[in-house]
């Protein structure tokens, strides 16, 4: 995608130099646009290089983990008895994995994210220092470093206003930026969320929302469209 905005570069919401983690700052710096960061690295976890720098000595699975399909564990990172993981998935140095946590396939969880009980992550990048301890969603999306999810967060990715949903989704979805709308390329699509955001508990973001770097949100119910950078959303 030929990005002609700057709102919708990784660059916006991410520091790209500082992830702690090779392979995210090569695949945030190989994306012009946010909307591209899903589908290359879907495309890596399911042909992985083992010579790429993302592919580090194994960390610690705990007996009574249950693991399914193409798990990493890189040094430092641990999934603890009692969490599910179901791959492809990439989990970085220094990220916890706790019991009663889910994370399902094309996942990448950054170095030193906690990801607790009752928390559930699919097709998503945790780019490193995010606290989501408590049961809360994130899909399809791509969340920033030192993020707090407050317990019952939620994103959702798929439309669900043009009649029954089907499975494959077959509605593309798009994000609003100054009354245009631009096309994700993509039926499934969550939300962007800049590097440290907190999200009070109970949020729930609609599809398509970019919260630029460093926003604060009080206490509300739903979310949706761009917040720049910087924000204070009552």
């Amino acid at each position: 995608m030929i990005i002609t905005d700057v709102r919708l570069a990784p660059g916006y919401y991410f520091t790209l130099d500082d992830t702690g983690s090779p392979y995210i700052t090569d695949l945030l710096h190989r994306c012009p646009s946010v909307f591209d960061i899903k589908p290359a690295m879907t495309a890596d976890l399911d042909d992985p290089d083992p010579t790429h720098p993302g592919a580090s000595h194994p960390g610690t699975v705990e007996p009574g983990a249950l693991l399914t399909g193409r798990v990493q564990v890189q040094h430092g990172g641990r999934i603890e008895a009692g969490a599910m993981v179901s791959g492809p998935v990439l989990i970085c140095e220094g990220a916890v994995i706790s019991a009663g946590a889910l994370v399902r396939d094309h996942s990448v969880i950054g170095p030193g994210c906690h990801i607790g009980f009752g928390a559930e992550i699919t097709r998503s990048l945790l780019v490193g220092g995010i606290f989501m301890k408590h049961p809360s969603f994130i899909g399809d999306s791509v969340i920033g470093r030192r993020v707090n999810m407050g317990a019952f967060c939620s994103t959702t990715g798929l439309r669900c206003d043009r009649g029954p949903v089907t499975e494959p989704a077959t509605e593309e979805i798009a994000v609003n930026l100054d009354g245009r709308r631009i096309g994700t390329g993509q039926t499934k699509f969550g939300a962007v969320i800049g590097d440290e955001v907190a999200l009070p508990a109970g949020t729930i973001l609609t599809p398509g929302t970019l919260i630029g770097s460093g926003t604060v949100v009080y206490p509300r119910g739903h979310i949706g469209g761009f917040l720049p950078s910087g924000s204070r959303v009552r």
